[in-house]
């Protein structure tokens, strides 16, 4: 089945890989050693990885340490199995990824008692509502505690500006980089207990260099087709639909339909030649209510009427319109 005509609206699932990000990925396949290996072939190889994690750390504004992952699903399994804690507490909206890395998680509240030997797990944006939660001013409460934030950041990094945080999780083929790398940026190694194997210890299996280097240069390569002015229009454009639970970035909508169900919305749109989800990728496949949307307070009547449309790098103003024209058609 053809693509030619279709629209992708499916940036939070994963985006398209940046023409940037393939040619880094074609140098780093022909440099096929172990960067662990002491031999020449090796030391280039190692030259090439550090040159990568620089890059990333430049491109983030990160001046902490960057241990390679094969995503960020793993690289939320170090930070919470890992870190030199007791007690480990989630915020009720996080991916499905953190809850299977702390299965035994206390759930967070208002009135949690935190203290240094904690680690709170709490999303700088959520892939399913995009609200951004308000991290910078929990910041200075939780700091005074002692405690280890931890922060998801694959639905911001390379997007918005990182939160303060001691560790921060970012996913490459969420801005453009390629599927299969990701990072678990550490303000100090000191927080993790070492595994030994690769990533000074921290992480075991060879390193990911194309992927390393892919995504680097997505992150190097930035811009998007869009600008902030058009992404705001097409924000007041479908507005009235959209679920507002706070302060929003600009390219990821939950959008409830008047009385349509989100699957019968998703088969008509995916009709129409558009690509959009009801959900994360992890659960859009089940008929059961999001549990983010039951988190944020959200009805079942409404939950059940909602998709998620989201943007990236690759998405054109004239998209947006198109499919500003096409929600329109169908409410």
């Amino acid at each position: 089945m053809s693509n030619v005509g279709r629209i992708y609206l499916d940036h939070a699932a994963t985006s398209p890989l940046r023409p940037e990000a393939r040619a880094a990925m074609e140098e780093g396949f022909a440099l096929w050693a172990n960067p662990s290996s002491p031999h020449a072939e090796g030391r280039k190889a190692k030259q090439a990885l550090e040159d990568a994690r620089d890059r990333i750390k430049r491109a983030l504004g990160w001046d902490g340490e960057v241990i390679f992952t094969s995503g960020a699903s793993e690289a939320l399994a170090i930070a919470m199995r890992q870190a030199k804690v007791d007690r480990r507490i989630v915020s009720a909206v996080e991916h499905d990824a953190v809850f299977r890395a702390a299965p035994d998680a206390e759930s967070f509240s208002d009135d949690a008692v935190l203290d240094d030997r904690t680690v709170l797990a709490i999303q700088h944006v959520n892939s399913e509502t995009g609200v951004i939660n308000p991290l910078a001013q929990m910041a200075q409460t939780v700091e005074a505690t002692g405690a280890v934030i931890l922060s998801d950041c694959s639905q911001s990094a390379g997007k918005l500006p990182l939160p303060k945080a001691d560790m921060l999780v970012v996913s490459a083929h969420k801005f453009g980089g390629p599927i299969g790398v990701g990072a678990l940026l550490v303000r100090d190694f000191n927080l993790l207990d070492p595994i030994g194997g690769h990533e000074r210890g921290y992480r075991q299996g060879t390193e990911n260099l194309p992927g390393a280097m892919g995504m680097a240069a997505a992150l190097d390569a930035g811009e998007w087709h869009t600008t902030a002015e058009q992404r705001a229009e097409f924000a007041q454009q479908v507005a009235g639909y959209a679920l507002t639970m706070g302060e929003q970035v600009d390219y990821i909508f939950a959008l409830t339909h008047p009385t349509l169900s989100a699957q019968a919305l998703l088969i008509r749109l995916d009709a129409m030649g558009f690509a959009v989800s009801a959900g994360s990728a992890c659960s859009s496949g089940t008929l059961k209510k999001s549990r983010v949307l039951d988190a944020f307070g959200v009805s079942d009547d409404v939950a059940a009427r909602t998709i998620r449309v989201s943007t990236g790098w690759s998405t054109t103003a004239q998209e947006l319109e198109q499919f500003a024209e096409a929600w329109r058609s169908l409410v």
